[in-house]
């Protein structure tokens, strides 16, 4: 028999009432059956109760010294959220929408979800329904595959690609110990900072986000690059890749990890054609695989009609056209500008982070903070990509609350159905929400966590 513990239990309560809630205040479908006045109301109230539960849940979760019970309850409060409709966000529908393009025998690269009408593309979301897939490969080939197993039936392929995402989830689970063993965290406290943290389990995994399976991915890669099988590693960091680009930004920094073995210019330019060539094959297999061809970069630009406020050049930029419109075009010029920063930090720390081992995970975990932060368009679950690689380092007691309080603002910062804004006063309430779990978080966490001997 199997027992759970006091916040192992009260957080399956919050989830399931989440998981009901979001039936009616959730990503549900445009043209299937909807709630509306007091019945979406009364949703709304019972997602936010169990959003509360859930919360002081993970606080009280974060005093585990067992990694194997957070593991365990990250499971459990995620399996009544994958029966449910998808929450934060419709990007489920769209990528189904673009696997039906790519089922239909077209290019998602250069086609669009309108020129395949039906009820799969029909349940796309506004603008999405005429931009091509962004997406890698493996991601195509992953939705296409959902829905030549269950044709148009939209609830049963959404389910079947959320099981995919989830498969990144299992990878972070056993991946993240060996990168603690490595890089000298806590495997309990890094396991409570992804897996079960809030923005990864209502935002991340109910969301059924392409980006669960890229960090997974890229998680299990980097142990085994360093736990000294390379190869291998090299070629699940290029599987990330070909789900979502941004995981490709690791693989120069893997480099410093594998060329540490083999010291010498000529060691170096050895690992050099290596990676590259486990790349390009990993890569070009999952594109032949596909049915597609390299098409996805020119559509990396797709969503450049979004300004989230997340992004600080897009934020610069509205600021700045707020106050002098009509001058420039104050986001353009200031995207241009984020790019450079970006490309300019992400250089010098890759130079840094020659000696290997620790330090080169340290910079990609720093580099891919900065790209989320400096790219044009930036969404909260982006912030679980160097979270995830982050969190096997040690952390101060206070950078632990900082983190925490942050996540939980990223996931309220947005209504649950993902499309609808949340009234001024509900950001002060959501504000204040974050402060107090971080406040909760610090009191809760030792202020002087064990350090293990990172080992290279």
């Amino acid at each position: 028999m199997i027992f759970i513990g006091k916040s192992a239990a009260v957080g399956l309560g919050g989830s399931v009432l989440v998981s009901l809630g979001a039936f009616g205040a959730g990503a549900t479908l445009r043209h299937g059956p909807a709630l509306s006045g007091h019945g979406r109301m009364f949703a709304t109230a019972l997602l936010y109760l169990g959003l509360a539960l859930m919360l002081a849940a993970w606080v009280r979760l974060g005093q585990s010294t067992s990694a194997r019970e957070v593991v365990r309850t990250a499971w459990l409060w995620c399996v009544p959220l994958l029966c449910a409709p998808p929450l934060f966000s419709t990007d489920l529908y769209t990528y189904l929408a673009q696997g039906a393009v790519a089922h239909a025998g077209l290019d998602p690269y250069t086609h669009v979800p309108a020129e395949v009408p039906g009820p799969i593309t029909g349940n796309a979301a506004g603008g999405w329904s005429y931009i091509s897939s962004p997406y890698g490969p493996l991601h195509i080939l992953i939705v296409k595959g959902a829905l030549a197993v269950t044709g148009e039936n939209l609830v049963l392929s959404a389910f079947l690609t959320r099981l995919a995402m989830v498969a990144g989830l299992a990878l972070l689970c056993a991946a993240l110990p060996v990168l603690c063993g490595r890089l000298g965290a806590r495997p309990e406290r890094a396991l409570w900072l992804t897996v079960a943290n809030p923005l990864m389990v209502l935002c991340v995994v109910s969301g059924g986000h392409n980006d669960l399976l890229m960090v997974g991915l890229l998680a299990a890669g980097t142990a085994l690059v360093l736990a000294r099988a390379p190869g291998t590693g090299f070629a699940l960091v290029a599987l990330a890749a070909a789900v979502k680009i941004p995981a490709a930004v690791a693989l120069p920094f893997l480099v410093w990890v594998w060329a540490a073995r083999r010291p010498g210019a000529r060691g170096f330019f050895f690992v050099s054609a290596s990676a590259v060539s486990i790349v390009v094959f990993t890569f070009g297999l999952c594109t032949v695989a596909a049915g597609v061809d390299l098409g996805w970069i020119r559509s990396l630009s797709g969503n450049s009609w979004l300004e989230p406020w997340l992004s600080i050049p897009t934020a610069l930029g509205k600021i700045v056209r707020a106050v002098s419109p009509g001058v420039v075009d104050a986001v353009a010029v200031c995207r241009i500008v984020g790019w450079i920063v970006l490309a300019g930090l992400v250089t010098w720390m890759w130079w840094r982070s020659r000696a290997g081992g620790a330090t080169a995970v340290r910079g990609v975990a720093v580099a891919l903070l900065a790209a989320v932060v400096l790219t044009p368009v930036a969404f909260p679950w982006y912030f679980a990509w160097p979270l995830v690689l982050g969190a096997a380092t040690v952390w101060p007691s206070w950078c632990v609350a900082v983190a925490a309080a942050a996540s939980t603002w990223l996931v309220v910062s947005t209504h649950p159905d993902g499309a609808t804004l949340l009234p001024p006063w509900g950001f002060g309430v959501m504000v204040v929400v974050s402060a107090g779990v971080g406040v909760l978080t610090a009191r809760v966490t030792p202020s002087r966590p064990a350090l293990l001997v990172p080992r290279m």
